[in-house]
């Protein structure tokens, strides 16, 4: 696994809509679940929003916490 992919989940903000500036890893979950049902953003911004959302419906956020500093 490529490690740039978590550092960017706590360093990329939401771009747009009702989190906009926001981290992604501190995106709510049923935000994500919304995105889920919706269907994901195309291309990178998408695949990174997927990622959180199994990160944290699998409880792994511990996995970010190192990175956030």
């Amino acid at each position: 696994m490529n490690p740039q992919i978590l550092l960017d989940l706590v360093k990329v903000k939401m771009p747009f809509g009702k989190y906009q500036g926001r981290t992604l890893c501190d995106l709510p979950v049923s935000y994500l679940e919304w995105f889920a049902a919706k269907g994901w953003p195309p291309g990178k911004l998408g695949q990174q929003l997927a990622t959180i959302y199994e990160i944290k419906l699998n409880g792994l956020e511990e996995l970010l916490r190192p990175l956030r500093k």
